[in-house]
């Protein structure tokens, strides 16, 4: 099939996403992008220009064949792309969503060298969706390996190693704490950004491969790491960070008060996003996220969504330092939240009854970068001020549970409590590996699923070298 030269292709401008009207979205938790038509998205695949490199394969953490599903787009075979997407991508209906394409594949797209890349995430999203529409869900491989092995954790790393070790022809079973798989992408992305059905749709695909989901399984106390590794072969741990992080100022007990997990799993996981929601949460005129990361923006535009007037996230250093998606920064400042820049809390001021009346902070200025290579923020002398709010959300990061670590008294860890791995994703502890936030700290994703791939290889390698040596014994 002929396609564009490469000056027609430089030629066509990248497609707009279809959206909610700003005004509307910020009272609903419907979707906020609307998808992609299909003559758009073949349009926009028009628009690679397939280097022979493939800059973007590499930037991609799971290695999706970008190229080869893009020119499936262009040529109409929609059946093929979504083929490809399926052999590298578990989850390619949410990564199309949530995935910061922006700092990974599309910030090394060639065309993003004069103009604008090419919307890949968009188009991932576009394909998924059609399959899901369109095609019957994936069929569990006609061989099996024999072998047993488990997944702790139902959120990205875990649902992904799942899909990789169920494809290659291992029986995997996912031991799941909650009362429903998805992990962080069920309690921790709002449904603007990432609906429930999705979550739904793309576990949903795994269990067509065969893979067993086992929910309310406390890995810690209801069953210890010591038995797993004698019940399987192998073990995957994917718990993620769930540990929240507070700033350690007066006042962060006061009613009214939410970490970022806290928040977020009560609207998402307990349903406060639901129309007559009986849901107990705090709601009020004000509220003030304390972040700059997707988490505060998530619990943020989640504030404004509830009914706060004045929906407000706090953040001690510029617009520019902020690590949010610039997607939804755009989205945010769209739907009337306020940006509070150089800013960083002193004290949380409570009223007779306890609960957060007010917000006292000062002023900070940039000093030199940090570890970080941000500039570091040094308070301003004689700044402080005080914000009435009724709601403050501390969305400043996460740690490690240490409910299953402690568990494990071999098992190596770091000095923030996250698990030590070597370059196979493997534990101190032989058959057990692990990946995703409790190794990473809070991480994006994709970097979850890319640790879950990698893992689900070496797992196979691992279990291969065992035959070997039983044979050789």
């Amino acid at each position: 099939m002929s396609r564009p030269s490469p000056k027609e292709r430089m030629a066509i401008a990248r497609t707009k996403m279809r959206e909610q009207e700003a005004a509307a979205r910020a009272k609903n938790f419907k979707e906020v992008n609307q998808g992609l038509e299909e003559l758009a998205a073949r349009e926009e695949a028009k628009r690679c220009l397939e280097c022979k490199n493939k800059p973007c394969v590499a930037g991609c953490p799971v290695a999706v064949r970008i190229p080869e599903f893009l020119m499936k787009v262009a040529d109409g075979d929609l059946a093929g792309a979504a083929a490809i997407l399926r052999e590298d991508n578990a989850l390619p209906a949410t990564t199309g969503r949530v995935c910061p394409q922006e700092k990974q594949c599309e910030q090394v797209c060639i065309r993003g060298k004069k103009g604008e890349p090419v919307a890949i995430g968009w188009l991932e999203r576009f394909v998924a969706d059609w399959a899901a529409r369109n095609m019957e869900p994936p069929k569990p491989p006609a061989v099996k390996t024999g072998y047993h092995v488990c997944v702790v954790g139902s959120g990205p790393g875990g649902l992904t190693a799942a899909g990789e070790l169920a494809r290659m022809g291992h029986d995997v079973t996912i031991f799941e704490a909650l009362h429903a798989a998805g992990g962080v992408l069920r309690y921790g992305i709002p449904e603007f950004r990432l609906p429930k059905d999705i979550v739904d749709r793309e576990v949903a695909n795994l269990e067509a491969l065969g893979v067993k989901i086992e929910c309310d399984v406390v890995v810690g106390k209801t069953i210890t790491v010591r038995q797993i590794l004698e019940e399987f072969d192998a073990c995957f741990v994917a718990n993620g960070a769930g540990l929240p992080v507070f700033m350690h100022i007066p006042g962060e007990n006061l009613k009214g008060i939410y970490s970022a997990n806290e928040y977020l799993t009560r609207v998402n996981l307990m349903g406060a996003y639901l129309p007559g929601s009986k849901t107990p949460i705090a709601k009020g005129a004000c509220a003030v996220v304390f972040g700059g990361g997707n988490t505060a923006m998530d619990g943020v535009r989640t504030a404004k969504r509830l009914g706060s007037a004045r929906a407000i996230l706090a953040y001690r250093r510029s617009h520019d330092e902020m690590p949010a998606r610039a997607e939804e920064v755009k989205h945010a400042e769209e739907e009337g939240i306020e940006f509070l820049f150089l800013v960083a809390p002193l004290e949380f001021l409570g009223d007779a009854k306890g609960w957060v009346r007010a917000v006292r902070m000062q002023r900070m200025e940039l000093g030199e970068p940090d570890a970080s290579g941000r500039r570091r923020p040094v308070p301003v002398k004689g700044s402080e001020f005080e914000l009435p709010c009724d709601i403050g959300v501390v969305a400043v990061g996460t740690s490690s549970n240490p409910l299953l670590t402690s568990t494990v008294p071999e098992l190596k860890l770091n000095k923030w409590g996250n698990i030590e791995i070597d370059a196979n994703q493997m534990t101190s502890v032989p058959g057990l590996f692990a990946g995703g936030d409790i190794v990473r700290g809070g991480a994006t994703v994709i970097l979850a699923m890319g640790d879950g791939k990698k893992a689900a290889q070496s797992m196979d390698a691992y279990l291969k070298e065992k035959v070997e040596r039983a044979e050789d014994w």
